[in-house]
């Protein structure tokens, strides 16, 4: 029994910082200690369903469902309370593209699924096979998602920026 306890405390090392990246660029910096505990939490519970070499998606896929989780507690409070919360000084995702107008316009044109497998593929740098996990998905659908996703976002650009010459 003390063997599968130091397997996830190995995994607990190895991944907090990946899954703290990963809430940092999607939830306010002070709900960052919280949320990954949640996740380690989740994963503590849910561990026996976890493949060997899957992790790390597995934990992104935690995670996700924390911050949706986490949004809808947010968006349910205080109006009030959420306007003088301070401003996040961590780079969401979003605020990584900002840099260009343009493509930060067809950013947020994206539907929000279509941002959160760009931001996984390419924010994270999650292989396919890492990415279906992460998604719940077959390899060839998250394949497929990303591709889509690229494609709709080349097609924003065009429209918001205008053909290139």
């Amino acid at each position: 029994m003390q063997q599968p306890d130091a397997q996830f405390e190995r995994a607990y090392v190895q991944y907090l910082p990946a899954v703290s990246g990963y809430l940092v660029r999607r939830v306010p910096h002070q709900s960052v200690e919280d949320l990954a505990a949640d996740v380690f939490a989740i994963a503590w519970r849910k561990r026996a369903s976890v493949a060997p070499g899957e992790e790390l998606p597995w934990l992104y896929r935690i995670a996700a469902n924390v911050v949706a989780n986490h949004r809808r507690r947010e968006a349910s409070g205080s109006a009030l309370l959420a306007s003088l919360r301070p401003a996040d000084p961590s780079p969401s995702a979003e605020d990584i593209v900002v840099a260009d107008a343009s493509l930060a316009a067809a950013w947020r044109r994206l539907r929000p699924a279509e941002r959160e497998v760009l931001a996984l593929a390419l924010v994270e740098e999650l292989a396919p096979a890492e990415l279906a996990v992460a998604l719940g998905v077959s390899v060839n659908a998250a394949t497929i998602r990303v591709h889509r996703a690229k494609k709709r976002l080349h097609e924003l650009l065009e429209r918001t920026a205008g053909p290139a010459t």
